[in-house]
């Protein structure tokens, strides 16, 4: 299958580690039937010792859906990527995380500063598997060090299907803004498929992305927690021009009940609880004793007693 025929929808869930999990992907996958999932990051080193079923699960109406893989070495990513083929409809190769304990390994973001090895891993994983591949990356290592244009010319040369790229180098980490008129650049000198990531909280913010790094995409991440409906809200509007508000409190709350169930299903009751307390300040806040009540809830460990007290904020606000 060529990438563009995968790829019907301009809007994709950026991967997330320890976030864009099977619940999350199920969540999101309710709401847009077509918008590309793609899953959390995935080592190599750690699939190859260990075949985790959590972190590989999906649903038939998860495709479109790629799996992101992390790691430094080739042959290893490439068998890690066979592997994944029977559960994804792309491998994405993961060389934009900024986080000290990837780096250091020379995984992530290091790619950036070593291109022969980059490509060397492109090609060795490109040859193992019939689906299409992707990279994602950011601007460059530091703002000393913006070869994102030529690197990513570099990814497409050596096989490469599909793009995704933070506008961000990886020493702003998620500080300051993402730079989406350099995606811009970027896209002008590739000819494969360009999605632009980073800032995209709302349909105002999707619309402003697109328009300044003409690609032909968005990912969303961080914009979903909390809100996984607005991928598809974002497709409403650039495929019909519909706009469709944010979810009120209500909504939200009714969705982290919901978000809270599968994750306890997924994982049983105490893990499961545990889990989902990192998603929590997103769905609960802007109203007045929101800090105060999400302190209270992730020291409840049982979930018939968060869901009471959910049942009662709409009372006291």
């Amino acid at each position: 299958m060529q990438v563009r025929d995968l790829i019907s929808s301009r809007v994709s869930l950026a991967p997330m580690a320890g976030i864009t999990d099977y619940v999350l992907r199920s969540l999101v996958r309710e709401y847009s039937k077509t918008c590309l999932l793609t899953t959390e990051m995935i080592s190599s080193e750690a699939l190859t010792q260990v075949k985790d079923t959590d972190i590989v699960a999906r649903d038939e109406n998860h495709s479109p859906i790629s799996y992101q893989l992390s790691g430094h070495k080739p042959k290893m990513i490439a068998e890690c990527a066979n592997y994944l083929q029977k559960y994804a409809d792309m491998i994405d190769i993961n060389m934009g995380c900024p986080v000290n304990k990837v780096v250091k390994g020379t995984d992530g973001c290091a790619l950036m500063r070593n291109v022969d090895l980059a490509q060397e891993i492109v090609r060795t994983v490109k040859a193992e598997i019939s689906i299409p591949l992707s990279v994602k990356f950011r601007l460059g290592y530091t703002f000393d060090e913006l070869n994102f244009v030529e690197y990513g010319q570099k990814m497409q040369e050596a096989g490469a299907d599909f793009i995704t790229i933070h506008g961000r180098t990886r020493s702003q980490m998620y500080g300051g803004k993402a730079d989406w008129k350099k995606i811009a650049e970027l896209k002008r000198n590739v000819d494969i498929p360009v999605f632009a990531n980073g800032d995209v909280v709302s349909i105002e913010t999707a619309v402003q992305c697109l328009e300044e790094s003409e690609a032909d995409g968005i990912a969303i991440g961080r914009g979903a927690l909390g809100d996984p409906s607005l991928l598809y809200r974002v497709e409403r509007y650039i495929n019909a021009g519909e706009y469709l508000p944010p979810p009120t409190l209500e909504e939200k709350i009714e969705t982290l009940k919901h978000h809270l169930k599968k994750e306890v299903e997924f994982r049983g009751e105490n893990v499961g609880v545990k889990f989902c307390r990192k998603f929590i300040p997103y769905y609960l806040n802007g109203f007045q004793g929101a800090s105060r009540l999400r302190g209270e809830l992730i020291l409840i460990d049982n979930l018939n007693e968060i869901f009471s007290r959910l049942d009662k904020i709409l009372v006291s606000v």
